[in-house]
């Protein structure tokens, strides 16, 4: 079974990504259904489905390629220049979705949702939520007393700031501690404090902004220090149960 779901989503990838020229993608939005490339799209399909399963399962194949017709067809007439990007997530999501079913359909399989949902998933779960979203909210209120400050004496960015830039590199940062924790890959967190030192803190430093440089050094320090905590948390906790 889990070769046949390999070869099914390596064709997948192979077949949306590395075999899709990006003029086959604008021909497409702006013909749509007329475009010829939908179709070679298709084509291509076919044959890296029939290569990799080497001409077995037909019918399998013909599910996959005719509802991947129908979900990029109703994908190129939803698409406008404001729902693009999260329209892209349901049609990947739709694609494995029918992946999911046609391998339930070649080899029965069942899903034990005693074990999804056991203490120990849901231990990870709650660290990974306090860890992206919750110590975030945690930083802006210990944080709450300098904005202001730092504000008033901030110089004016000529290049501007990505818009919630530094929100997702925080939570992104977080993560990767938290996963170098469960590794036991604690040289990589230094590894990784002193890349953003050279990034950042080299950027603060041209700015001559001292207090810019304090608070981004206390965001960073409790940051990481969260970060730390609840991977430390969580492998005591996990020893536990």
């Amino acid at each position: 079974m889990m070769l046949f779901a390999l070869k099914l989503l390596l064709a997948h990838f192979i077949g949306d990504f590395v075999l899709q020229p990006k003029h086959w993608v604008e021909d497409k939005l702006q013909k749509k259904g007329k475009s010829k490339y939908l179709y070679f799209h298709m084509g291509v399909h076919v044959l890296i489905l029939l290569l990799l399963l080497q001409f077995q399962h037909l019918g399998a194949i013909a599910v996959i390629v005719a509802t991947h017709y129908l979900i990029d067809l109703g994908k190129l007439h939803l698409t406008n220049p404001k729902n693009y990007r999260w329209l892209f997530v349901v049609d990947q999501v739709l694609h494995l979705l029918v992946l999911c079913g046609v391998l339930y359909w070649v080899y029965p399989f069942k899903i034990d949702f005693a074990q999804i949902f056991d203490e120990k998933a849901l231990l990870l779960i709650t660290c990974l939520i306090f860890v992206s979203y919750v110590s975030g909210i945690i930083m802006r209120m210990l944080l709450a007393p300098y904005i202001d400050e730092v504000a008033k004496s901030d110089e004016p960015d000529e290049g501007g700031s990505l818009k919630n830039a530094g929100t997702y590199i925080g939570m992104l940062e977080r993560l990767f501690v938290f996963g170098f924790i469960l590794m036991q890959q604690w040289a990589a967190i230094g590894l990784l404090i002193a890349a953003k030192s050279v990034f950042r803190f080299g950027d603060l430093n041209k700015g001559k902004n001292r207090k810019l440089t304090e608070y981004v050094l206390i965001g960073t320090l409790l940051s990481f220090g969260l970060a730390i905590l609840s991977g430390i948390g969580y492998l005591y906790l996990s020893n536990q149960l």
